[in-house]
């Protein structure tokens, strides 16, 4: 990210947030293709028909506090690119036109992993219940809860370590690279014959996540004057006055969470706390090339790079 404000390294905490299985919120009501991809040439760019269009997003101005949503390290695009249709959509919702030149679009379409969502969702939000994080409680009890919930049941907190692990295999899998020390460049493997080797329904629920945190980072920034201090994946850093999330974000009058920002709560999508460290410690790691975002958490925790 840019240098910091003064105002920014005045405040005395990083806080950092991760939104819970992101990848499995991205994939709820996910339109993909059924069929197989046709080859088009100058297609006019429709938001409804998935698939990878061949565009040039590099005109696309955004406030460079932000990662840009179209590469997959954050910096600005510079030509032409494949995007999943929802990052180019993104870029049209954002006011911008786009002109794409190729794309490998499928005629037929559906939402394909509604099934798996759905049973991974209700598993997941079940198990938490189970370990005493409820819809029901106010924001300051769910991090209160968070805090303890693997020490409530140490076996149930190894049944919901295996949802969310089931979730990102099952988006890994999805595009599974070549095994086992024998493989040589250039050869096919197994992966490639199964029907389930869909890379581009993978490509589908990384771009879906992507843009949903650009546009909870643009929200944010709308709504409380912040900007994070590192983004990686579905995890996000911001400068606070306070140790909790409950220090910056925003709420109204009456208490309840701004909608179109970051959100605390138990159900995918929603954000939980990821770690608090120092201002001093977030900026020592920045000056030195690392990203605070991957190392929040402490100890030597490492997120995904996701696409």
């Amino acid at each position: 990210m840019d240098l910091l404000t003064d105002e920014e390294c005045t405040l005395p905490f990083a806080v950092g947030l991760d939104l819970n299985t992101a990848f499995l919120a991205a994939a709820a009501r996910l339109v993909v293709g059924l069929s197989a991809p046709d080859h088009f040439v100058g297609p006019k760019f429709n938001p409804k028909i998935p698939g990878s269009w061949l565009v040039d997003l590099s005109h696309v101005e955004l406030d460079p506090r932000l990662p840009s949503p179209f590469t997959p390290d954050g910096t600005r695009p510079t030509e032409p690119a494949w995007y999943q249709t929802h990052t180019v959509a993104y870029a049209q919702e954002l006011g911008y036109n786009v002109a794409p030149l190729e794309g490998y679009l499928r005629r037929e379409t559906g939402a394909y992993l509604d099934p798996w969502h759905d049973r991974l969702k209700a598993a997941y939000v079940d198990t938490l219940a189970d370990l005493g994080v409820t819809k029901d409680l106010t924001d300051a009890e769910f991090l209160a809860a968070m805090e303890r919930h693997k020490e409530v049941d140490p076996a149930m907190a190894a049944v919901l370590a295996a949802i969310k692990a089931t979730v990102k295999g099952g988006i890994g899998k999805l595009r599974e690279r070549p095994q086992g020390k024998h493989y040589k460049e250039g050869e096919r493997w197994p992966a490639l014959q199964r029907p389930t080797w869909r890379p581009d329904i993978r490509a589908a629920v990384i771009s879906k996540a992507r843009v949903n945190m650009h546009r909870k980072l643009r929200n944010m920034a709308t709504m409380t004057g912040l900007y994070p201090l590192a983004v990686l994946s579905d995890c996000v850093v911001y400068p606070s006055p306070g140790a909790s999330p409950l220090d910056f974000l925003p709420y109204t009058a009456s208490g309840k969470p701004q909608p179109g920002g970051f959100r605390l709560g138990p159900t995918p999508g929603l954000a939980k706390l990821e770690g608090v460290q120092s201002m001093l410690w977030a900026v020592d790691l920045m000056e030195q090339g690392y990203n605070p975002a991957r190392h929040i958490k402490g100890g030597d925790a490492v997120l995904d790079e996701g696409e």
